[in-house]
């Protein structure tokens, strides 16, 4: 437990330790850099072009028309209209990240194939049967409201086609202190589910061949590795981009993390569902 005088026994919420967020902004331009350097350039999740492979494993990603929920900075968007030679769509809600995926679908000569545009929460603004693959990767981590989510992205699928998504997760326990600094730590709105509410949520909004995996173990090893990296040989890197006081943050951010993956607590997992044809 870390930093916590507990004075009552009873369960909080997670509204109740945290206040409802905006999403707006929420990542700011300290955290882009931390993610960029610790992920790749363009990412804002872990796994780089190797994670889009795995989304997009077993699909025919050629010319298809490919719908990226939080987009973020557009790395993966990029990767999919690149290697993988599809048409992609790209949609957040912050306007500063669109900002900087627009510019670099322009400087790696791939706005003719890849495009970005800030929405709002709520439904999506394409019409029925838009796209023949949605991928998420986070968006669905931090979103409340998760089924009509997962019913608009079955909305805009054409029939037969695909939802593909990587999240982060929680155990079927109660939070632990640990989890809730975590949580403080990270600073972002999060509304994480475990693989059986997916499955389960998939199901309800009508999508078929369901298949949810469970890839804990990967992060449990990757994020030890990144935390070392981050108190080590990137130490000096991120006292240069942000500062002594944010490179402190973020070091303790993944001392956190590292501690609620190690104990299965922060978990994250592939979903696919596919729209009956």
């Amino acid at each position: 437990m870390y930093g916590y005088n507990r004075v009552d026994a009873r369960p909080r919420t997670f509204s109740e330790w945290y206040p409802p967020m905006s999403h707006e902004n929420e990542y700011h331009g300290s955290m882009i850099k931390m993610l960029e350097l610790i992920w790749g350039e363009g990412y804002m999740a872990p796994g780089g072009p190797g994670n889009v492979a795995k989304l997009l494993r077993g699909l025919e990603t050629r010319d298809k028309r490919i719908l990226d929920i939080g987009c973020g900075i557009g790395g993966p968007a990029l990767e999919m209209a690149r290697t993988h030679e599809a048409e992609v769509v790209g949609i957040d809600l912050e306007a500063p990240l669109i900002e900087r995926a627009t510019n670099a679908a322009v400087d790696k000569g791939l706005a003719d194939r890849c495009s970005f545009r800030r929405v709002d929460a709520g439904a999506l603004p394409f019409a029925d049967q838009s796209f023949d693959i949605v991928v998420t990767s986070g968006a669905i981590t931090q979103t409340e409201n998760k089924p009509e989510l997962f019913a608009e992205c079955f909305r805009v699928l054409n029939p037969g086609g695909h939802l593909t998504s990587y999240e982060w997760m929680k155990s079927s326990e109660p939070y632990s202190d640990d989890m809730h600094y975590w949580f403080k730590m990270e600073g972002l709105t999060y509304a994480l589910e475990t693989l059986d509410e997916y499955r389960i949520h998939l199901a309800g909004c009508g999508f078929v061949d369901i298949d949810v995996q469970d890839s804990s173990s990967w992060y449990r090893i990757e994020v030890e590795r990144e935390y070392d990296l981050m108190k080590g040989e990137l130490y000096p890197r991120m006292v240069e981009l942000m500062g002594r006081k944010d490179a402190d943050h973020f070091v303790e951010n993944w001392r956190a993390m590292a501690i609620v993956c190690r104990q299965g607590e922060m978990r994250q997992g592939y979903s696919r569902g596919r729209s009956p044809a």
